[in-house]
Protein backbone atom coordinates (compact mmCIF):
# COMPACT_ATOMS: atom_id res chain seq x y z
CA UNK A 1 0.00 0.00 0.00
CA UNK A 2 0.84 3.56 -0.67
CA UNK A 3 0.53 6.64 1.57
CA UNK A 4 -2.44 7.76 -0.09
CA UNK A 5 -3.81 4.52 0.05
CA UNK A 6 -2.92 3.74 4.25
CA UNK A 7 -3.84 7.19 4.62
CA UNK A 8 -7.23 6.72 3.35
CA UNK A 9 -7.49 3.44 5.24
CA UNK A 10 -6.55 5.46 8.89
CA UNK A 11 -9.01 8.45 8.45
CA UNK A 12 -12.15 5.64 7.94
CA UNK A 13 -10.97 3.90 10.84
CA UNK A 14 -10.68 7.16 12.38
CA UNK A 15 -14.67 8.42 11.10
CA UNK A 16 -15.93 4.89 12.25
CA UNK A 17 -14.03 5.57 15.80
CA UNK A 18 -15.43 8.90 16.54
CA UNK A 19 -18.55 8.32 15.30
CA UNK A 20 -18.75 5.32 17.68
CA UNK A 21 -17.34 7.31 20.29
CA UNK A 22 -19.99 10.02 20.31
CA UNK A 23 -22.71 7.35 20.19
CA UNK A 24 -21.10 6.04 23.63
CA UNK A 25 -20.66 9.39 25.06
CA UNK A 26 -23.07 10.48 27.90
CA UNK A 27 -20.90 14.61 27.92
CA UNK A 28 -23.11 16.53 25.56
CA UNK A 29 -19.96 18.56 24.64
CA UNK A 30 -17.92 15.53 24.22
CA UNK A 31 -20.51 13.65 21.89
CA UNK A 32 -20.21 17.30 19.70
CA UNK A 33 -16.65 17.16 19.61
CA UNK A 34 -16.20 13.70 18.81
CA UNK A 35 -18.58 14.48 15.65
CA UNK A 36 -17.40 17.21 14.92
CA UNK A 37 -13.81 15.61 14.26
CA UNK A 38 -15.09 12.60 12.69
CA UNK A 39 -16.45 15.54 9.60
CA UNK A 40 -12.73 16.60 9.90
CA UNK A 41 -11.62 12.89 9.24
CA UNK A 42 -14.46 12.62 6.39
CA UNK A 43 -13.32 16.01 5.07
CA UNK A 44 -9.68 14.30 4.60
CA UNK A 45 -10.74 11.68 3.28
CA UNK A 46 -12.29 13.82 0.44
CA UNK A 47 -9.20 15.46 -0.73
CA UNK A 48 -7.48 12.08 -0.29
CA UNK A 49 -9.42 10.49 -2.54
CA UNK A 50 -8.91 13.40 -5.30
CA UNK A 51 -5.56 13.24 -5.10
CA UNK A 52 -5.51 9.86 -5.52
CA UNK A 53 -7.82 10.36 -9.12
CA UNK A 54 -5.06 12.76 -10.45
CA UNK A 55 -7.78 15.64 -9.92
CA UNK A 56 -6.84 19.19 -8.57
CA UNK A 57 -7.11 19.61 -5.15
CA UNK A 58 -9.55 21.31 -3.29
CA UNK A 59 -8.80 22.61 0.27
CA UNK A 60 -11.88 23.82 2.00
CA UNK A 61 -11.24 26.19 4.77
CA UNK A 62 -11.28 24.33 7.95
CA UNK A 63 -10.56 25.31 11.90
CA UNK A 64 -10.50 22.25 14.12
CA UNK A 65 -9.58 24.62 16.80
CA UNK A 66 -12.69 27.04 16.08
CA UNK A 67 -15.45 24.42 15.47
CA UNK A 68 -14.47 23.02 18.84
CA UNK A 69 -14.55 26.56 20.19
CA UNK A 70 -17.77 27.54 19.18
CA UNK A 71 -19.04 24.43 20.57
CA UNK A 72 -18.08 25.03 23.67
CA UNK A 73 -19.03 28.43 23.86
CA UNK A 74 -22.66 27.18 22.60
CA UNK A 75 -22.72 24.47 25.78
CA UNK A 76 -21.26 26.73 28.41
CA UNK A 77 -23.71 26.48 30.72
CA UNK A 78 -23.22 22.96 31.00
CA UNK A 79 -20.10 22.80 30.96
CA UNK A 80 -19.89 24.82 33.96
CA UNK A 81 -21.58 21.91 35.79
CA UNK A 82 -18.96 19.17 37.33
CA UNK A 83 -18.29 16.86 34.66
CA UNK A 84 -18.41 13.38 35.55
CA UNK A 85 -17.22 11.24 32.60
CA UNK A 86 -17.11 7.64 32.68
CA UNK A 87 -13.80 5.63 32.61
CA UNK A 88 -15.24 4.34 29.16
CA UNK A 89 -15.58 7.86 27.91
CA UNK A 90 -11.71 8.54 29.35
CA UNK A 91 -10.30 5.62 27.48
CA UNK A 92 -11.83 7.05 24.61
CA UNK A 93 -10.12 10.45 24.51
CA UNK A 94 -7.06 8.74 25.68
CA UNK A 95 -7.64 6.48 22.28
CA UNK A 96 -8.15 9.52 20.29
CA UNK A 97 -5.19 11.58 21.57
CA UNK A 98 -3.11 8.79 20.16
CA UNK A 99 -4.81 8.30 17.16
CA UNK A 100 -4.36 11.47 16.02
CA UNK A 101 -0.62 11.62 17.75
CA UNK A 102 0.45 8.46 14.82
CA UNK A 103 -1.58 10.24 12.37
CA UNK A 104 0.13 13.05 12.51
CA UNK A 105 3.73 11.18 12.50
CA UNK A 106 2.38 9.45 9.80
CA UNK A 107 1.73 12.46 7.87
CA UNK A 108 4.80 14.38 8.86
CA UNK A 109 6.57 11.24 7.48
CA UNK A 110 4.53 11.19 4.13
CA UNK A 111 5.16 14.44 3.41
CA UNK A 112 9.18 14.03 3.67
CA UNK A 113 8.72 11.55 1.11
CA UNK A 114 6.29 12.75 -0.97
CA UNK A 115 6.80 12.02 -4.99
CA UNK A 116 4.71 15.39 -5.75
CA UNK A 117 4.56 18.86 -4.83
CA UNK A 118 0.79 18.46 -3.99
CA UNK A 119 1.09 15.26 -2.13
CA UNK A 120 3.33 17.05 -0.33
CA UNK A 121 1.17 20.25 0.55
CA UNK A 122 -1.87 17.57 1.85
CA UNK A 123 0.33 15.86 3.87
CA UNK A 124 1.80 19.14 5.78
CA UNK A 125 -1.91 20.19 5.95
CA UNK A 126 -3.02 16.96 7.34
CA UNK A 127 -0.52 16.70 9.66
CA UNK A 128 -1.42 20.49 10.96
CA UNK A 129 -4.66 19.54 11.50
CA UNK A 130 -4.21 16.00 13.25
CA UNK A 131 -1.94 17.97 16.11
CA UNK A 132 -4.95 20.47 16.17
CA UNK A 133 -7.33 16.96 16.81
CA UNK A 134 -4.54 16.21 19.34
CA UNK A 135 -4.79 19.11 21.05
CA UNK A 136 -8.37 19.56 21.33
CA UNK A 137 -8.62 15.48 22.53
CA UNK A 138 -5.88 16.56 25.14
CA UNK A 139 -7.46 19.17 26.34
CA UNK A 140 -10.74 18.52 26.96
CA UNK A 141 -9.25 14.96 28.59
CA UNK A 142 -7.71 17.02 31.18
CA UNK A 143 -10.79 19.16 31.17
CA UNK A 144 -12.84 16.43 32.46
CA UNK A 145 -10.24 14.76 34.18
CA UNK A 146 -10.06 17.56 36.51
CA UNK A 147 -12.36 21.19 35.75
CA UNK A 148 -11.38 22.81 38.30
CA UNK A 149 -7.92 22.61 37.90
CA UNK A 150 -8.48 23.14 34.29
CA UNK A 151 -9.99 26.34 34.46
CA UNK A 152 -7.06 27.34 36.56
CA UNK A 153 -4.89 26.73 33.96
CA UNK A 154 -6.86 28.13 31.30
CA UNK A 155 -7.77 30.83 32.89
CA UNK A 156 -4.17 31.31 34.00
CA UNK A 157 -5.49 31.87 37.48
CA UNK A 158 -3.12 32.61 40.30
CA UNK A 159 -3.90 30.69 43.42
CA UNK A 160 -3.57 32.91 46.22
CA UNK A 161 -2.50 31.63 49.87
Amino acid sequence: MNSIEVSLKMETDAVTFYSEAADRTNYPVGRKMFLSIAEDEKRHIEMLNQLLRGLELTFKEASPVGQVKTIFEQMKDQMMQRVSATSDEMEAFKIAMQMEKEGAAFYRKAAAEASTEKEKKLFERLVREEEQHFAIFSNTYSFMKDTGNWFMWQEHSIVEG
